[in-house]
């Protein structure tokens, strides 16, 4: 799918045909419509290495024509084996328009195109780059602050819990910041490659807000590096609690099963066939049954005082 957009007086106004200044937003594309990009003049390759999901951060410049590949989080749902992952959206830069190609419907992307994005001016094409760089910095940082909020729901249920379900949920978390981690770190070797060059330094407000990317970007990953660590910590020592809570259950119901024989037992003895104390009694039965409680409660105070119980 290709969408057309152009900065107008209430913000970016969608338009049928490409134009000088306009921004071109490629999600998912057919052949036919890969080949009509080309047409622009813009390497065929820039425009599928993009729709490969595995493909790293990066840059490449071809006769004039710059590619800037960075890794964006995206979310596929708590129901998802990974939650969290990272998707590559590439950025095509040539003298008269601003190309963004990307596999899939992602957040980042709908900032924009909804208006949600401050300063997204498509005739300044470097800052609007940056923009998007920062919006893929935020949008880390809110996900991981998610990811923080659903780990402390799970903490909470693993306290109690003799289950794995817990614990695997948090696997899947674990999972989600080691691709947040692998992302953040090439996506910050490629902005550190674009402050070296002489690309950015068109306007001099650029140089500030790529320091503010590079901020938002650094901050990402010492977050990431924390929660990362904190889980695995978690995960180790829940494992413990689970194992602990199931031999507190265990150790329960062996108590109350030697506590619930042992009745069991008086009323075996006196039911044998042979001479026995009470036989002739009148209040016989309830002196057994007393006889029966008596030694339950004795041996339940024995475990309580234990702590087995």
């Amino acid at each position: 799918m290709i969408t057309i957009y152009k900065k107008s007086e209430n913000g970016l106004a969608v338009q049928p045909e490409f134009i000088s200044g306009s921004w071109i937003n490629v999600i998912n594309p057919t052949p036919e419509e890969i080949a009509r990009i080309h047409a622009l003049g813009v390497p065929q390759d820039y425009i599928t290495y993009p729709l490969d999901l595995d493909e790293r951060a990066r840059t490449e410049r071809e006769n004039g024509e710059l590619l800037i590949v960075l890794r964006i989080p995206y979310f596929q749902g708590k129901d998802a084996d990974v939650p969290y992952i990272t998707i590559p959206l590439g950025i095509i830069l040539t003298d008269q328009y601003i190309i963004t190609v990307c596999k899939l419907e992602n957040e980042i992307i709908t900032e924009f195109t909804n208006g949600r994005a401050k300063d997204a001016t498509t005739s300044k094409r470097l800052r609007f780059v940056l923009r998007i760089l920062l919006s893929t910095a935020n949008k880390y940082l809110n996900y991981l602050r998610e990811i923080t909020k659903a780990v402390d729901i799970l903490e909470d249920q693993l306290q109690q819990s003799t289950r794995n379900k817990e614990v695997l949920d948090l696997l899947k978390y674990q999972k989600s910041l080691t691709y947040f981690t692998t992302a953040l770190k090439s996506n910050e070797l490629m902005m550190e490659r674009l402050q070296r060059s002489q690309l950015l330094r068109t306007y001099p407000e650029d140089e500030d807000l790529l320091e503010d990317v590079l901020t938002e970007n650094q901050q990402a990953i010492e977050m990431t590096n924390i929660t990362s660590n904190i889980l695995s910590s978690m995960m180790d020592a829940f494992a413990s609690i689970i194992s602990n809570n199931l031999n507190t259950v265990m150790k329960f119901l062996a108590s109350i099963t030697i506590v619930l024989s042992l009745p069991t037992l008086v009323a075996s003895l006196f039911g044998m066939n042979v001479h026995l104390p009470l036989e002739l009694h009148p209040n016989a039965f309830l002196y057994i049954i007393m006889i029966s409680i008596l030694i339950s409660l004795v041996v339940v105070y024995i475990f309580w005082r234990r702590d087995w119980l």
